[in-house]
């Protein structure tokens, strides 16, 4: 039985768009993916733990709120303290194109702003992604 990629969908801060996020999570669970979502309203701190005990491949992070550079950034800084900066980390909402480059450089792997096709993300998952032993 060949081992599914493990997504954790996390709506990280104040932000309660969830609908989009919701979305994602059944489109990639169509694709054959394990996902995981966490709900609105979700901690750096319980978005790290949630992805360290159900061993997850990648944290997709859903961000309507504006606030994605902030957000990210404490992210990746928590992952490498807790040493789990091996999990791959993509981003989807509301992202302006100047700051992709930003959130390519704190290490975001994939970033999807909105409107992009679910095909895409799911390609870009499929060929980026293996699950982890």
């Amino acid at each position: 039985m060949e081992k599914k990629v493990r997504v954790l969908i996390a709506k990280p801060g104040l932000d309660g768009h969830d609908r989009g996020a919701k979305v994602v999570a059944q489109a990639l669970r169509d694709a054959g993916m394990e996902v995981i979502y966490t709900g609105l309203h979700q901690t750096i701190d319980q978005i790290i733990n949630t992805a360290i005990q159900e061993g997850v491949d990648v944290i997709g992070l859903s961000i309507m709120s504006g606030a994605h550079l902030p957000i990210c950034e404490k992210l990746m800084k928590k992952m490498e303290e807790k040493k789990i900066d091996d999990i791959s980390v993509i981003v989807g909402g509301v992202i302006p194109k100047r700051d992709i480059p930003i959130l390519q450089r704190m290490g975001i792997h994939g970033i999807f702003p909105g409107g992009t096709p679910f095909s895409e993300l799911i390609r870009w998952i499929q060929e980026h992604i293996k699950p982890r032993p």
